[in-house]
């Protein structure tokens, strides 16, 4: 039965802590490309390099109470900062809500931990998703820095879930997952040139073995989502003649919406599919 205080307390928090993730998210969207450390030096506005004061740090609140200007020279301070922070806490929230019915439901220390784990990667994951897609809109890049970290959460965590609790069929579907959407990035890589890149293959790893952790029919649905909302941007973007036909349009973003899509709604709409076909 569900708990709406705990849902609500769970949610809240996870949001709270979403914005500080945020923060930091800006400064490894901004350093990781450059290869520069995320820990030093300390923030600074890049027009007059006077360092950021710990008040004009906090999450979205400092940047409405500067009206997005640097508090010493005036220069304007993207919006994006506050949209990172905001999508970040997002992200995490809607995390801890997809969580919570197995958090919920856990009746057992081994439960509780392959619950627990199930928070952690989607948490994970929404933190990551936030910072690769704004750096692939940038640079047409997704780094390693990131992107091995969060294979080895998808699928680590994935693996310590189905160890806990006994269930191989979770192991197979992570590690099947996770080698079908790969190959199936790669087989595109090399045969659409300049098309796909290694960094989509690599990325396919970790959103194969979430929506393998969900389910066949949440990994069916994933994949197919990142395609259609990245051909439905394309047509837009080139009507709008905002790129051109072989431009290039960086397709991580498009995956990791696909993965959100295929781990909310990914088992009802296969479900609703098989209905229409007759094969349910």
């Amino acid at each position: 039965m569900t708990d709406p205080a705990f849902v609500a307390v769970l949610v809240g928090l996870s949001g709270v802590l979403g914005l500080a993730v945020g923060s930091f998210l800006n400064v490894v969207i901004h350093r990781v490309p450059a290869g520069v450390s995320v820990v030093s030096p300390a923030s600074a506005c890049p027009t007059c390099e006077s360092p950021i004061r710990a008040r004009d740090n906090v999450p979205v609140l400092s940047w409405l109470v500067l009206r997005g200007r640097c508090r010493d020279c005036s220069a304007p301070i993207s919006a994006r900062y506050p949209l990172v922070e905001l999508g970040t806490a997002v992200l995490v929230a809607l995390a801890a809500l997809v969580a919570a019915p197995s958090l919920m439901s856990a009746t057992s220390i081994p439960e509780t931990i392959a619950a627990s784990a199930w928070f952690l990667a989607l948490a994970w994951f929404a933190a990551a998703g936030i910072a690769l897609a704004a750096i692939d809109l940038d640079t047409h890049r997704l780094p390693n820095a990131i992107v091995y970290p969060t294979i080895l959460m998808s699928l680590g965590t994935a693996l310590i879930a189905a160890g806990v609790t006994l269930d191989p069929g979770l192991a197979v579907r992570a590690l099947g997952g996770a080698l079908a959407l790969s190959a199936g990035y790669l087989a595109l890589t090399l045969a659409w040139k300049g098309g796909m890149g290694l960094g989509d293959v690599k990325l396919a790893v970790a959103i194969g073995a979430l929506l393998g952790w969900v389910g066949w029919g949440a990994l069916a649905i994933g994949a197919f989502a990142a395609f259609l909302v990245g051909g439905v941007v394309a047509i837009a973007l080139m009507i709008a003649r905002r790129v051109e036909r072989r431009g290039g349009i960086p397709f991580g973003p498009w995956m990791i919406v696909g993965a959100w899509i295929g781990i909310i709604a990914g088992p009802s709409l296969f479900d609703g599919y098989l209905n229409l076909v007759g094969l349910a």
